[in-house]
Parts: C-alpha cells; structure tokens; sequence
C-alpha cells in the first residue's frame, strides 16, 4: 500500500479502511468481545439473585458458562437441520 506522507488525514483514513478490511476477516475477536459485554447484563442479574451464597468471580463464571451452553444449543441445532452448510 503506498502511503501519502503530504497528507496525514488521508494517511489516517487509509489506516482505518485497512484496519476495518482485516477486522471483517475475523469473526472470533468480535463474537468473544460481544460475548462479553453481554456478560455484564448477565452477571449482574445472577449476583443479584445469589447474592449472599455466591461471590461476584462465580457470578461472572456463571454467566459466562450459561452463554457458553446458550451458544453451543444453539450452534447443535443449526447443525441438526442444516447439515449440508457443514
């Protein structure tokens, strides 16, 4: 890629479309990076419901070991009625 050292805004542009080209590329960053933020809607819930029997590490396992189980059921069923995509 040839860089344009006059201009520094358009270099910093080209950075970014080169930057967002590779980050289409990977899908596993992403789904681990929305996993968990998700996880912060779920850890609170499951703390709140345990409060005095679990501490704040287990309650973020916790959740991360039922979005784990929700992804994989999932992942199992598509499997099971569309096994030809794979």
């Amino acid at each position: 890629m040839k860089r344009n050292s006059f201009n520094p805004s358009l270099q910093s542009v080209e950075d970014a479309i080169e930057i967002w080209q590779e980050w289409r590329d990977k899908k596993l960053p992403l789904a681990l990076f929305l996993a968990l933020c998700f996880n912060l809607i779920i850890a609170p819930l499951v703390l709140a419901a345990n409060a005095e029997t679990l501490s704040r590490s287990q309650a973020w396992a916790l959740g991360l070991l039922g979005l784990g189980t929700v992804a994989l059921s999932i992942y199992l069923f598509v499997v099971m009625f569309a096994p030809e995509k794979f």
